[in-house]
């Protein structure tokens, strides 16, 4: 349907419309000519910089990397990691912290190899660690860590295999702690290490009562999967006295959930864990480290609240009311200041991602035009419905005179209620045979008139009726984007996530539309149908009219958390190409890394098909339609070279 906009236009309403200004500050903004830019902020000796998300897709289209793409941003992901190690250094300054903080990334958030490339090479710069949470995650970290002042902590289950390879990590130097999550973990530790002549270095994860809010509230409370409760961590101390090895308990780790949008649970969820250090100090534990997990939140939908999807504190705030938090808990019971840890994966990632896609088609449920009159050989049920467009018209001039707006709501109301009936009414008689397809077309299309003219009323009123809140969101358009929800946006399936969409150019122009988005798939999941706007979270997206022969793009922002590994092959629709740039400082870029997307053959693959096979069962079908005389012999060279080169293509829409 039209979108209601005020006019003239301007790059501000843009930025006000789409909110850009709230969850993309300071990494994305929309520039005069009305694409978003891509803001590369200072840091270190680089000045800050730009670059248009259109002139990207250019860059990349020319190199042969087709719509759907995963763009990641690598000074992003920098400015990130040297923003949460900046705060947490100037807050343990200001507050004479008398120890230091050490950050990991949890490699589970994001696997992507060039990911964790990146945040191992410039995260050396602060001895930034990794966490992992299964063998192969290990392995990737010892692969990756060569700074034995950064620090590998092992959550998870841990068979032998795992214990070995990390107490072979110690013997070479580095620091790799075991974090205790199940009492039967203890007993495999304690066996490895005596075998291989290393003394552990151990951690426990606490089981905290403290519960917080959010969709990741299972993290946390008495009834967590996770963590050790009081009297198993007792137990623990005990066995580890009883096998001379209490020493080698250092670090206390606890997790409150991935995303902490209240300031207020991750303070009470500090000063919880700081009772338990103290009490296990002072039980002789020679504890060193507190290591906080994640849940530094990221602001999807920039309201700066309390909500699941945004955050009510900032960076800063965070990290003095942590190491605040410390200070003030530990300092009356002359305890030393341990080593903060913090495992801050989302608000690492988040934002170095954008998920960029076309528009490929339009479905509109606008109405088409009406003649002045109908005839007597319509259906009285069309004329019906001639007539309740015709009592929406007058409360249109109504408004010119003096009818109050109270009255025009109820009338509304009315008309509403009457048309419905006979539309209703009208779709009975043809399942009957009572009425024609004509008679029906043409009174869906009245219907339809009735509709938008209804909508139009509805911001003029004082109070609008429950029942038509959300007829705009049912007139909306579908836009039919080249992408697979399932496979690059889960959470927004699986746990209804907000992510920040909108067009990346064309912002110059006002948007005429409402819309919701739809994938390629073949799911009535497979859709887009809550976004951010300037006033909050809303059902349908302002759009722009699609130009004949112009690709129309969008972008979904922050989607560098958790969404590429958690995709899946709905319709077998496999990974999207991704590339990785680097904006240099004279605003110009580098593709650093471009991988192609899976192809057919590929996903096929995946699900146990095996290509060469399937080549030659449909080369036997073709070799009988030859000798049947149904194709040529040269029909069947052409069929069978464009079946084994679809088998190479990319699995999304393709020009």
């Amino acid at each position: 349907m039209k979108s209601i906009v005020h006019t003239p236009w301007s790059i501000q309403d843009a930025t006000t419309l789409y909110g850009i200004h709230n969850w993309g500050s300071p990494y994305f903004t929309i520039a005069d000519d009305g694409n978003v830019n891509i803001i590369a902020p200072a840091i270190n000796d680089n000045p800050p910089s730009q670059v248009s998300l259109v002139d990207v897709i250019s860059g990349l289209r020319e190199r042969g990397l087709e719509m759907p793409v995963q763009l990641r941003i690598e000074n992003l992901l920098d400015h990130r990691i040297s923003c949460l190690n900046i705060a947490f250094a100037d807050a343990i300054k200001t507050l004479d912290y008398k120890s230091h903080y050490r950050g990991v990334f949890p490699i589970k958030v994001n696997q992507q190899h060039h990911v964790i490339e990146e945040i191992s090479h410039f995260g050396g710069h602060y001895n930034h660690g990794l966490e992992a949470g299964s063998k192969a995650e290990l392995i990737i970290a010892l692969s990756h860590i060569t700074d034995n002042d950064a620090y590998i902590i092992c959550n998870g289950y841990k068979d032998s295999e795992f214990i070995d390879l990390g107490l072979h990590a110690i013997k070479l130097g580095v620091k790799c702690f075991f974090v205790i999550e199940t009492p039967s973990e203890l007993p495999i530790i304690i066996e490895r290490s005596r075998e291989l002549g290393v003394k552990p270095l151990l951690g426990v994860r606490l089981k905290l009562a403290s519960k917080v809010d959010g969709h990741w509230s299972d993290d946390s409370g008495d009834r967590s999967i996770f963590g050790l409760n009081t009297m198993q961590l007792m137990r623990l101390i005990e066995q580890l006295t009883e096998s001379k090895l209490l020493d080698c308990l250092q670090l206390l780790h606890f997790h409150l959930g991935s995303q902490l949008p209240n300031i207020r649970n991750i303070r009470s969820g500090m000063l919880e864990a700081c009772r338990y250090y103290i009490e296990l100090v002072q039980e002789g534990v020679p504890l060193q480290y507190i290591d906080l997990g994640g849940g530094l939140a990221v602001d999807y939908d920039g309201s700066q609240s309390n909500n699941t999807h945004s955050m009510n504190y900032s960076l800063n705030e965070y990290c003095v009311d942590i190491v605040e938090s410390i200070i003030e808990a530990l300092e009356p019971h002359n305890i030393p200041h341990p080593v903060i840890i913090t495992e801050s994966g989302r608000a690492t990632v988040a934002y170095s991602s954008v998920l960029l896609f076309n528009i490929l088609d339009v479905s509109h449920f606008d109405p088409q035009p009406l003649p002045e009159h109908l005839s007597a050989s319509q259906h009285e049920l069309v004329h019906n419905l001639f007539d309740v467009l015709a009592a929406v018209h007058a409360t249109i001039n109504a408004e010119l005179t003096e009818e109050k707006t109270i009255h025009k709501g109820h009338r509304l109301q009315e008309n509403h209620n009457d048309a419905i009936h006979y539309r209703d009414e009208i779709r009975e008689l043809f399942r009957r045979g009572q009425i024609s397809l004509r008679d029906r077309g043409l009174g869906e299309n009245i219907f339809l008139h009735i509709m938008h003219q209804i909508v139009k009323l509805l911001p003029t009123l004082d109070r609008i009726p429950a029942e038509l809140e959300r007829l705009g969101e049912e007139l909306a358009d579908i836009y039919y984007g080249n992408f697979s929800v399932f496979q690059s946006l889960p959470d927004a399936w699986a746990i209804d996530q907000i992510f920040p969409i909108m067009p990346i150019h064309r912002l110059n122009e006002a948007p005429t539309r409402e819309a919701i988005i739809a994938d390629l798939t073949c799911d009535c999941d497979g859709k887009i149908d809550h976004f951010i706007g300037d006033d909050g979270v809303r059902n349908t997206l302002p759009l722009h009219s699609l130009v004949p022969n112009e690709d129309y793009y969008l972008g979904v922002f922050l989607v560098g958390a958790y969404q590429e590994t958690l995709g899946d092959l709905h319709n077998l629709f496999g990974d999207t190409n991704v590339a990785s740039i680097r904006i240099n400082p004279d605003n110009s870029f580098d593709v650093v890394t471009e991988l192609e997307g899976d192809s057919i053959s590929d996903v096929l693959s995946y699900v146990e098909y095996k290509p060469d096979v399937m080549k030659r069962r449909f080369r036997d079908v073709a070799e009988k339609a030859v000798k049947s005389g149904k194709i040529t012999v040269a029909e069947r060279r052409k069929i069978l070279n464009d079946f084994a080169a679809s088998l190479q293509g990319y699995t999304y829409y393709e020009e």
